[in-house]
Parts: C-alpha cells; sequence; structure tokens
C-alpha cells in the first residue's frame, strides 16, 4: 500500500508561499510558508501534520492493542508534541512527546500500560521517526 501528498512551492525560503494537498482532499491547496514554520504562523506547517499523523497513528495502533487485551476504549485522546530543533547543520526532529487520556470501563492500569507502551513503539509512524518518544498516559475512570 501506498500514500501519496503534493507539495507546490514558489519563491525564496523566507518570502515564498507553498500548498500541500492529498488525493483524499483532507488538504486541498492547504497553504504554508517559513512563518508557518518558524514564527507561529496561521497555516498548517509539516510538523504540525507529522503530529496529527502520529497521534492518528498511535490511537489506531493502542485501539488494536487494548483489543487483543480485551479492552475497549471509550475514548482516546491523544496529542503529539513534535519538537523541530536547530541542530549543528539545519534543523531535525529530535523528540515527540505522545500525551494520552483514556477512558477505558474495567481495565487494567497495568495492561493499559503495557497496550499503551506496545502501540508508542509498534505504530508504523513511531517507527519512522529517528527521535526519542516520551509518553504521558492518564487512564480516567
Amino acid at each position: 500500500m501506498k500514500r501519496q501528498a503534493t507539495a507546490h512551492w514558489s519563491g525564496g525560503i523566507k518570502d515564498g508561499k507553498g500548498q500541500l494537498s492529498t488525493p483524499s482532499g483532507a488538504l486541498k491547496d492547504t497553504p504554508y510558508s517559513f512563518r508557518d514554520r518558524f514564527e507561529d504562523g496561521p497555516q498548517t506547517n509539516p510538523e504540525e501534520l507529522l503530529g496529527a499523523a502520529h497521534a492518528g497513528c498511535f490511537a489506531m495502533a493502542l485501539s488494536g492493542a487494548l483489543g487483543k487485551a480485551g479492552m475497549t476504549a471509550e475514548s482516546l485522546d491523544v496529542t503529539a508534541h513534535v519538537s523541530l530543533e536547530k541542530e549543528d547543520e539545519g534543523f531535525g526532529i529530535p523528540a515527540v512527546h505522545l500525551e494520552l487520556k483514556a477512558k477505558i470501563p474495567g481495565a487494567d492500569h497495568d495492561a493499559f500500560m503495557q497496550a499503551a507502551n506496545g502501540a508508542k513503539e509498534g505504530c508504523p509512524v513511531s517507527k519512522l521517526f529517528n527521535a526519542k518518544i516520551t509518553l504521558d498516559a492518564q487512564l480516567k475512570s
């Protein structure tokens, strides 16, 4: 299975502008720019999109792991914090921190944590990153 997305860019790095699109239509000529990426502009940026992909991938992987452990989540709310930092040459993503708030009726805390840590390591987007991935998992009653 292969998925794709496209990017179009015009202009220089600081004064240029780009658009991102996906065949699904989730993104259609969605604008992004230097300001959006490095100066908290109002549009999206690659790191925000990586965070969305990671949060979604982790939530799906955790749902599968919970099912194998005999648990079903009422809700899994995930936030992925993607760190973009200046390095010796250019920029890199050294870390991603996942925050999870889960509501799982009747869940065993240890089994929940085992499933959450397994999903953190095993989801395909986690495997993509060459970054330290940390997890703060909370089980709500």
